[in-house]
């Protein structure tokens, strides 16, 4: 099976001006793979600014689009990598990440970073069955 890249609207358009290389999402050999995606408002094409909850919601909302995009869905989800700025945002993070997987969540790592190049308190990728 081929690699296919898929575009996510708003979300590819920051990359390319930003001249980051890399697909939103790939799906290949049965999986799809989403790129790490920070808290994009997808309305004005920009990096959301605000309190934890909302920047989680926003990631997780993106996550779930750019699974749609690639026809495959958050149910589908077999790993999930939560990078965040500061652990002291875990039980947030829980809380929200339960509302978007209620039921047999996925394997999933939660990782402390120290910084990003765009301003934002966290970042969520993915593995998914096609």
């Amino acid at each position: 099976m081929a690699k296919e890249t898929f575009r996510v609207p708003v979300i590819s358009e920051a990359l390319e001006e930003a001249k980051v290389p890399l697909s939103p999402v790939v799906r290949a050999n049965g999986f799809v793979f989403v790129s790490g995606m920070p808290p994009f408002d997808l309305k004005t094409g920009k990096i959301a600014r605000g309190d934890i909850v909302m920047q989680t919601e926003l990631c997780l909302l993106n996550v779930k689009n750019a699974l749609e995009i690639a026809s495959s869905s958050l149910d589908k989800v077999c790993k999930v990598t939560i990078y965040i700025a500061n652990s002291a945002y875990y039980p947030t993070v829980n809380a929200i990440y339960a509302k978007f997987f209620p039921h047999n969540p996925p394997a999933r790592t939660f990782a402390t970073v120290g910084s990003w190049p765009w301003e934002f308190d966290i970042e969520i990728e993915c593995i998914a069955l096609a």
